[in-house]
């Protein structure tokens, strides 16, 4: 009797659990073309407020590239009624804390405020898209930032260049071939002119998802919104160029110096198809079956049990038009990078060749389902989520239902599509290695 009544319990407690992932919404569209997103949650008083510009890496021009990044910067310089420097004075004096970041596929500027300051938020992002100030002070101070962020992220990091090296091999033709940070000598280069004119293609509210989340009255906010953000004019339709890669036919193989490293690593990469098509939920899984914690396949196997590497890793980064899965690993001792790919395909041929286990298929769905928790744990993530499902993804309920795209990913399927993925034909191969001495 008392097993019955605690699994009752047990069962109460995880049906609880499993309406409060809910995510509430409403969504609509301003005439101007803006799209708006409200999510309410009254449990604690904090407003989130965050702006989705459809615009990254992968929008600019070849020869003037990092406009998306430096934009990011640029654009807490000052608006017309905020002076230049006041910006995140004006944040903190309200108890609240914000910050941007961007990618090959967008720009995403964020606060999170004490919910008695919802208005403020509005008032600063509003302020942003309808009245920056950019001229060549902001400019000149900006760029010295940038360059700054280069050196420390990039240049001078250990293995700061990988990303670079990878992907202007995956790619010949997309705009993925070349990084967020973009080319320092483009930046330099262009006009005030030049900037002038990327804001207004590209920061207009029909290029634009406003998400309002936390602690709010739903027809109050409505209101402010409209107030803020309607009066700002439409922009021109934004026209976008789209580029098919070839296939990888035979095994790319690169080479590249990192004077910052002593250890060398092997990096290989896949070409993978978007984030919204199937095949990338399912690369998902196998990069966690692969690398994921000290029980995956490689660190047990490469790490723990051989000692083979220092460290390995294997992760799928889906992107919006394209995705690359990238393996790879830092050798120890007098093991050689061929050794290290030699023992990585085998990993990867047995999920090829074999059905994994039922149990670590039950682990890789626990998994999942954490994520998808911790996910939507807080406002802020919340915020993120539904910004990111409706501008890259086309559906913003995939708040609540990508969980199942995972929940439905059979053993068949991941072996499957590893197949039809990790081919060695299909990589490139990059030797990550020290800088060679130099001769006498």
């Amino acid at each position: 009797m008392k097993k019955t009544v605690l699994m009752f319990f047990v069962l109460l407690f995880v049906g609880s659990m499993a309406i409060a992932q809910e995510v509430s919404f409403e969504e609509y569209d301003l005439d101007n073309g803006l799209h708006v997103i409200l999510h309410q949650d009254n449990t604690a008083p904090v407003v989130n407020i965050s702006v989705f510009y459809h615009v990254g890496a992968k929008d600019e021009n070849p020869n003037k590239t990092g406009f998306a990044h430096f934009f990011e910067h640029l654009l807490f310089e000052g608006t017309k009624n905020i002076k230049r420097g006041e910006w995140d004075k004006i944040v903190a004096s309200n108890g609240g804390r914000g910050n941007a970041t961007t990618n090959q596929d967008r720009t995403y500027y964020y606060e999170t405020f004490p919910s008695n300051s919802l208005e403020v938020g509005l008032w600063l992002e509003s302020e942003r898209l309808m009245h920056p100030v950019i001229n060549k002070v902001g400019v000149d101070t900006q760029s010295e930032v940038v360059q700054e962020e280069r050196r420390l992220r990039y240049d001078n990091a250990p293995y700061g260049r990988w990303r670079e090296q990878m992907f202007v091999n995956l790619f010949k033709k997309h705009p993925y071939r070349w990084q967020t940070i973009g080319s320092m000598e483009h930046l330099a280069g262009a006009t005030l002119e030049d900037f002038k004119e990327f804001n207004q293609k590209f920061y207009v509210p029909n290029n634009a998802v406003l998400v309002v989340a936390g602690d709010i009255d739903t027809d109050k906010t409505k209101k402010m919104i409209q107030d803020y953000f309607g009066p700002i004019p439409r922009g021109a339709k934004i026209v976008r160029k789209e580029f098919v890669e070839d296939p990888i036919a035979e095994t790319i193989k690169t080479k590249y110096h990192d004077p910052n490293i002593q250890i060398p690593a092997i990096l290989m990469g896949y070409r993978t198809p978007a984030q919204t098509e199937r095949d990338a939920y399912v690369l998902d899984v196998i990069s966690t079956y692969l690398s994921d914690g000290k029980s995956s396949k490689l660190y047990k196997k490469l790490v723990d049990e051989q000692k083979q590497a220092l460290q390995v890793f294997a992760f799928n980064g889906s992107q919006e038009d394209y995705g690359a899965y990238i393996v790879g690993a830092l050798p120890v001792g007098e093991t050689s990078l061929a050794d290290l790919i030699a023992e990585i395909d085998e990993e990867i041929v047995k999920i090829q060749t074999d059905l994994i286990s039922e149990r670590d298929y039950q682990k890789l769905q626990n998994k999942f389902e954490n994520l998808f928790v911790n996910a939507n744990s807080s406002i802020a993530g919340i915020a993120n989520s539904l910004g990111t499902y409706h501008m890259l993804y086309g559906d913003t309920n995939l708040i609540n239902t990508e969980i199942d795209i995972y929940r439905s990913i059979s053993r068949e399927e991941i072996k499957e599509v590893a197949n039809k993925y990790l081919k060695p034909n299909q990589r490139v191969e990059l030797e990550y290695l020290p800088e060679a001495p130099v001769q006498n």
